[in-house]
């Protein structure tokens, strides 16, 4: 049921039009007052004493809706470097997209991946994202020398220095794989990027440039267009490779001649899953970006019951969004 959208509202004692007592599932002779809790909720206002106007009722709904979702892990590490060597991105975050049905009053997890760490003997995968019964993987590390394979994970990372390494495998429908790491006989060689959830990381070349982490996806379901879950660029002997749209970080760049010195990979950027920059020879790797859960449904329904995590709670567009920076929970 849903309460009419325009016209005179009852409290009780009718089914046609629908009263508030009936949408709350209470008996049409039941007493309630536009100062209970539960009425308050239907009409989206504040607690108790707070003014307002039996108009707030209009096209409210005590159904709960299916909800929208994006769920995003956290990016991969970018694979470590040493003073001769260059590593490969981290892979991003596993990113979901779609809808599912929740019911009234039942409490959903929320969790949100850290990215994954960076380190001399093997950089860390990023941690999983939670919403419900929905989990996206953590991005694949970077690997690093002498021939580290990139990690799997959500995207895979890109495998390190070396023609014999290979990227990491994403998982079916969340990313894509890592590039391979690349070498050749005249001693050119870089880390491949890692993958993002648009597109597989570049394969590493005979170069002593560094190569892209693969793009990610974009999202509306703030209300506005926005790319997540890119993947991390490889190290370079002299300039590190671009991370992917969607907070993918840049390589290492291992110049360090005097016209521009040795710089360090850059992190994934913070709730995006992106991958970390592979290091390059010596500058170092970086961490990947943590991830995000979003949750968004029709502002005809009520506002949620209580929420934990301090998400942050926007009503445009038709929608109340609610997003996550940090784990908690939604009861509807």
């Amino acid at each position: 049921m849903t309460m009419p959208s325009s016209g005179a509202l009852n409290m009780g004692g009718t089914s046609s039009p629908v009263s508030v007592a009936q949408e709350l599932g209470l008996g049409l002779t039941t007493t309630i007052s536009m100062n209970q809790a539960n009425v308050r909720t239907l009409a989206g206002v504040g607690g108790s004493g707070t003014t307002w106007s039996m108009s707030s009722l209009y096209g409210k709904s005590n159904v709960t809706p299916s909800v929208e979702y994006l769920v995003v892990a956290g990016g991969g590490g970018g694979g470590f470097s040493n003073n001769d060597s260059r590593g490969g991105g981290g892979g991003a975050g596993g990113m979901l997209t779609g809808s599912v049905g929740v019911s009234k009053g039942v409490t959903y997890t929320v969790t949100v991946g850290g990215g994954g760490a960076t380190s001399s003997g093997a950089s860390s995968n990023g941690g999983n994202s939670v919403f419900s019964s929905i989990t996206s993987t953590g991005g694949g590390a970077g690997g690093g020398p002498p021939g580290q394979n990139g990690f799997s994970g959500g995207s895979g990372g890109g495998g390190g220095q070396n023609g014999a390494t290979s990227g990491g495998a994403g998982t079916a429908g969340q990313g894509n794989t890592g590039g391979n790491g690349g070498y050749d006989a005249n001693g050119g060689q870089c880390g491949g990027g890692g993958g993002g959830a648009g597109a597989v990381g570049a394969t590493g070349t005979g170069s002593i440039q560094g190569v892209a982490g693969g793009n990610g996806l974009t999202s509306s379901i703030t209300g506005s267009s926005t790319y997540y879950a890119g993947g991390g660029g490889a190290g370079g002997q002299v300039d590190g490779g671009p991370g992917g749209l969607g907070g993918g970080g840049f390589g290492g760049d291992g110049r360090g001649d005097g016209a521009r010195p040795t710089a360090p990979a850059t992190a994934g950027t913070a709730n995006t899953g992106g991958g970390g920059g592979g290091g390059g020879n010596g500058a170092y790797s970086a961490a990947g970006g943590s991830g995000v859960v979003i949750v968004r449904y029709s502002n005809a329904y009520p506002a949620a019951a209580s929420t934990t995590g301090s998400p942050s709670l926007t009503n445009t567009g038709g929608y109340l969004i609610y997003r996550w920076t940090g784990s908690g929970s939604i009861t509807l």
